[in-house]
């Protein structure tokens, strides 16, 4: 099985993770679809939304997929006035990924990762392993270990 960028990362730190793959639907990326594809409930996947803020930093945040992001909590979390998601048009280039396929592990740089504290009550979550058709299963504080991430609450 090919391993993309973020779990040949996590292979390397001996990080345990699970590999999950999907079919891909064009279509719809959504988390929705990606949960039911791999037949595990919405609130186990959680979704990468890169943001930025009023000086032009960045920052992943990963929410549940049934979640949508509050960007005042998300702000107020990363000690910033404002944040918003990056333009579709600048994510490939900013980050590596394209929508759908974006993951807090092995993109072009390295930026603040915040997760959210509902996941502090799962033994594991899924987030994306970098590209479409593809997840990873780890436990939430391998994943903030692994990326010095951040709890967040919204």
């Amino acid at each position: 099985m090919q391993l993309t960028n973020a779990a040949r990362q996590l292979k390397q730190r001996n990080v345990p993770f699970t590999y999950h793959t999907y079919e891909v639907d064009e279509s719809d990326v959504s988390a929705k679809h990606v949960a039911a594809s791999l037949g595990k409930p919405l609130d186990q996947l959680y979704k990468t939304i890169c943001l930025e803020n009023e000086q032009r930093r960045f920052a992943f945040f990963l929410i549940s997929g049934e979640l949508d992001i509050d960007l005042k909590a998300a702000a107020k979390a990363w000690g910033a006035k404002k944040a918003s998601p990056v333009p579709m048009k600048e994510l490939e280039a900013l980050t590596g990924y394209i929508r759908g396929g974006v993951s807090p592990i092995g993109a072009k740089k390295r930026f603040p990762v915040f997760l959210h504290d509902s996941a502090k009550r799962k033994d594991t979550i899924i987030i994306s392993a970098g590209k479409r058709g593809y997840q990873l299963e780890l436990a939430p504080a391998d994943l903030l270990g692994f990326t010095d991430g951040r709890w967040f609450t919204q």
